[in-house]
């Protein structure tokens, strides 16, 4: 059997060659992430049957708690996530409050949903790409000593993101009643502001070595406790209770969009430790365009409106996008990249974690004082819980009765899965998931 260590890279070129590879792959996992984030929205329509955004959103964290626990137990093994939690304990804490962070934004993304619509809501709350091209400058050293043209290009692809997003806006305060489309406008906007917050923690668990794997399974506790309290607190508990019995034949709808949600944050989480948060985010916040074409071919939004407003819409979703790709393209150079290992050193020394251990979680590799990740039978017995859940809650759904187009769901279904196997496997030979 192939060990999953990999040798220390001693040469120049061995260390060249493999940041380069990493740097793809963090670029592929950004997109993948973008894909299936982007799927991961499509069950957030179910708003329109009228059940609570609180409820849908709760919904959703469920099958996000039972993902965040049953996929990192199948891939690697919970003696994976117990070694890295010995190692860097304090991460536990920055785990939770970005979970806390990702709850409060998720809640407002259904709002901005019920009231401006998936297709424009989207690329609103992706302006979460500015902050994080700010916190990772002011944190960890991304973008320092990177010349003026990768600047140009990381500035330059920000404020093109900013100018489609006003598009965006517009189109959807001139096609709604004003008080609900400002309304949808500033949730989904807010929504952005905590979601770029949230990274801090993302990238200051990555530069000390902790697995993404490790990492989401305690972020997920924060997410669950912050939500149960919001649903409780804006809703009461009886209250609470009924509209959950009433929502039992969408169970699992919403859940398996929790699930989804779940694969497209890990890739996200990889792209984050690979190629930065600055650039990470771009990257996975093409998920405004999956959420264009699943709003607008699945779902029939915009159907019916102003030729204007599609200009507007579509318009403003090319320019964000290409204020992505200038982001993209902008890639960190050998400068820049030891800028980052010297945050990763101020990390480590912060939380007193080995050096060398740092050093080969950046490389994607074991380090040589780690076992091997096993499975045990409680690993198994994880997975087998939470296969049994959304088989007992997939037997007794049924379909919403919404505006569906199939022969649209399944092509993009079909390409979403397509990243998930090229990507996965690209992953799983680069780092063997480390």
């Amino acid at each position: 059997m192939q060990s999953t260590l990999t040798p220390s890279l001693d040469s120049p070129a061995q260390q060249t060659s493999r940041a380069r590879k990493l740097q793809l792959l963090g670029i592929l996992s950004g997109f993948t992430a973008g894909a299936w984030l982007g799927a991961a929205e499509a069950p957030t329509k179910l708003v329109s049957t009228g059940l609570s955004p609180l409820v849908i959103s709760l919904i959703m964290v469920i099958g996000v708690f039972l993902a965040r626990w049953s996929v990192p137990a199948l891939i690697l093994g919970t003696s994976s996530v117990r070694a890295d939690v010995r190692r860097a304990p304090h991460l536990i804490i920055w785990a939770l409050l970005a979970g806390c962070l990702w709850a409060v934004a998720n809640t407002m993304t259904i709002f901005a949903i019920r009231d401006i619509g998936l297709s424009i809501a989207f690329p609103l709350w992706n302006s979460n790409s500015l902050l994080g091209i700010l916190w990772g400058f002011l944190f960890f050293n991304e973008l320092r000593q990177a010349g003026w043209r990768r600047w140009l290009g990381v500035l330059g692809g920000a404020l093109v993101m900013c100018v489609g997003a006003a598009l965006l806006a517009i189109a959807s305060s001139s096609e709604a009643p004003v008080a609900h489309s400002y309304r949808g406008v500033w949730a989904a906007l807010g929504a952005g502001v905590l979601w770029g917050t949230m990274y801090i923690p993302y990238r200051k668990a990555y530069l000390t070595g902790m697995n993404p794997l490790s990492f989401v399974t305690f972020f997920t506790f924060g997410e669950l406790g912050m939500m149960s309290a919001l649903a409780v607190s804006y809703l009461g508990v009886t209250p609470l209770l009924r509209e959950l019995q009433s929502a039992r034949d969408v169970f699992f709808w919403l859940m398996l969009g929790g699930f989804v949600w779940v694969i497209g944050d890990l890739f996200q989480q990889y792209a984050a430790k690979y190629v930065g948060i600055s650039r990470g985010i771009p990257l996975s916040n093409t998920n405004q365009l999956w959420g264009l074409l699943w709003g607008i071919l699945v779902f029939g939004e915009l159907h019916g409106r102003a030729h204007s407003t599609y200009a507007q819409v579509i318009g403003g979703s090319l320019l964000m996008m290409a204020g992505v790709a200038a982001i993209t393209l902008s890639s960190a150079t050998s400068s820049e990249q030891a800028c980052w290992k010297q945050a990763a050193h101020r990390e480590g020394q912060r939380y007193n974690i080995e050096a060398e251990y740092v050093e080969a979680r950046m490389d994607g590799r074991q380090s040589a004082s780690e076992a091997k990740p096993s499975r045990t039978a409680i690993d198994w017995l994880l997975v087998a819980a939470a296969t049994a859940i959304f088989a007992y809650f997939g037997a007794t759904a049924r379909l919403p009765q919404i505006p569906l187009n199939w022969p649209p769901a399944l092509i993009l279904s079909a390409a979403t899965l397509t990243l998930l196997l090229v990507c996965g496997v690209t992953l799983h030979r680069t780092t063997r998931f480390h």
